[in-house]
């Protein structure tokens, strides 16, 4: 028997048109490594889950009427999806870039932290990667920030 998997407390799905095609390009860009793929008896995919780190998504197509892809409404996006990775951020830039990622923001330190790049994939989903590569406290990134105050919840995590 397989050892259950601690799923994380989140997780995003991602839609796209031909939801095979985009696993293996989040594969060769990003580095996700497939978890979990299912297929109907027809040999489409009926769902998947792809690891990264400790984290993962689904990658799917559209099943109901409530679910688009950004091809499906003139290229918007709802959601983007952000990427916390442990090292070498600018290597995982330039193999996104390399498959064919459009690029949105080439890699930059941020007022808080974190050296991040944006992009977008082939069907159309923005994705933020950063990493930390300097430890900073909430009242740092509020000077580095020009003028931003940043307020603690009960839920923020130190």
């Amino acid at each position: 028997m397989a050892t259950a998997w601690k799923w994380p407390t989140i997780a995003s799905s991602v839609y796209y048109e031909d939801p095979m095609a985009a696993i293996e390009w989040l594969e060769k860009a990003f580095g996700f490594e497939r978890a979990m793929i299912i297929t109907g008896p027809d040999g489409k995919l009926a769902h998947s889950q792809l690891t990264f780190e400790d984290g993962y998504i689904m990658v799917g197509s559209p099943w109901a009427d409530f679910i688009a892809t950004p091809g499906q409404v003139g290229g918007k996006n709802t959601q983007m999806v952000h990427v916390q990775v442990s090292s070498d951020i600018d290597a995982l830039y330039e193999r996104a870039r390399a498959a064919g990622a459009v690029i949105q923001q080439a890699p930059q330190d941020q007022f808080y932290g974190d050296r991040s790049f944006r992009c977008g994939d082939p069907g159309g989903h923005v994705w933020t990667f950063s990493q930390t590569v300097k430890e900073m406290k909430p009242e740092e990134w509020d000077s580095a920030s020009n003028g931003l105050k940043t307020t603690l919840g009960p839920g923020w995590r130190e």
